[in-house]
């Protein structure tokens, strides 16, 4: 069977997969319960939407079919994007029971009284779900966590991966040029928003898998999107935060426009976050932990009388991701994390700084790729302050 729609050569499925398995090997799993779309996708080119319901993957740990348990309005994009090798549907219906279904497939693989591993930590699988699945597997098996294991193979990009990320970036910041010229006073914030999101479909991206965030006026302390459209004032600030999306690989921006010119305090903040995040850009260094990119974070706005106004993570990393969000985590960028940086890790560590008191914010960010000598910055854009 062709596999016209895969995102990557069949071989390189075939490592990852290899990759996989000499995890569930090595931690003495019988195979692995995938819910989250994106170790679907990763193993696979499986690339749908079906997770939102009951949706799993059976990895094993030797070498027998890959199988998929999905609704039927899944099974022909498993079909076309996959290498899925066994379909099993379940269907709607008021006694319909999808976890005593997964049971079956691992009774017919012959894992009765084994140890399988399931992965908790993703969006594709709800407590209603675990709870269904633990009671059908009470006495049949062993579960185990196995959240990291896909997830940690996705953390170093392939070169494949980085092409993708880079096409990405591309859209981005192209996005970022239709931002500013349609920013101005009296604009209607959405209509940033749309400009954003045409000029990356235009160039040949995906929808993001989370809204572009176009914050302004009191908004742009929020750290989140916000419902509803708002014009820009005459003198106002307008904080923008999204991803450049190609095949579902994610590299975001984060950048701050003023409209009418600055105030003096905006201007000042805006130094103290741009000088914030280069240096905390030096700290990706292979060999040295994601940590310290957040102990220069904390310093440095510290210091400066914003240890109330900051994040208490300055990033996370990135990837090919699903709704609801293109964080690709873990790992967030926190003080103290202990995960040692490695060349093809890619990480978005963004500077955000936002006053409740007195509504003074200003937000920086870019996405950097580690490489073996340091990081690169995956923007062209600037990170001065444009004033529209």
């Amino acid at each position: 069977m062709s596999h016209p729609a895969l995102a990557f050569s069949e071989a390189e499925y075939r490592v990852r997969i290899s990759r996989a398995r000499e995890q569930l090997v090595a931690r003495g799993m019988d195979a692995l319960l995938c819910f989250a779309q994106e170790s679907h996708y990763y193993l696979t080119g499986y690339d749908g939407g079906g997770y939102v319901f009951f949706q799993c993957l059976v990895l094993t740990a030797e070498e027998k079919p890959l199988t998929l348990l999905c609704r039927r309005p899944d099974v022909s994009q498993a079909r076309d994007t996959s290498l899925i090798d066994e379909i099993r549907i379940w269907l709607n219906a008021e006694d319909t029971d999808p976890a005593n279904q997964l049971r079956g497939i691992l009774s017919d693989l012959g894992f009765a009284g084994g140890r399988v591993g399931i992965e908790l930590d993703t969006y594709g699988l709800t407590g209603k779900n675990h709870a269904a699945i633990q009671a059908a597997m009470d006495g049949f098996c062993t579960l185990v966590d196995g959240s990291d294991i896909v997830s940690s193979l996705r953390l170093v990009k392939s070169e494949t991966e980085l092409d993708y990320i880079r096409k990405a970036a591309a859209l981005a910041d192209d996005a970022y040029d239709s931002a500013l010229d349609t920013a101005r006073a009296g604009v209607v914030d959405a209509e940033v928003t749309a400009a954003i999101m045409t000029t990356t479909l235009r160039g040949g991206g995906d929808v993001s898998p989370a809204g572009p965030l176009v914050n302004s006026g009191s908004r742009a302390i929020y750290g989140r999107g916000v419902g509803g459209p708002r014009p820009l004032d005459a003198q106002d600030l307008l904080i923008l935060e999204y991803a450049g999306t190609f095949r579902r690989y994610n590299c975001c921006i984060e950048r701050s426009i003023s409209i009418g010119g600055p105030t003096e305090a905006q201007r000042k903040l805006h130094g103290l976050v741009r000088e914030t995040l280069e240096e905390m850009q030096t700290a990706f260094r292979p060999g040295d932990t994601l940590g310290t990119v957040d102990d220069i974070h904390r310093r440095r706005l510290d210091a400066a009388g914003h240890a109330e106004h900051r994040f208490a993570a300055c990033g996370y990393s990135l990837g090919a991701t699903y709704r609801p969000s293109w964080m690709d985590v873990p790992p967030m960028i926190y003080s103290g994390n202990p995960l040692v940086l490695e060349p093809g890790m890619v990480f978005f560590p963004h500077v955000m700084v936002g006053d409740p008191e007195t509504r003074l914010a200003m937000g920086l960010g870019n996405t950097v790729l580690v490489t073996e000598t340091g990081c690169e910055v995956m923007s062209r854009h600037s990170l001065d302050l444009p004033v529209r």
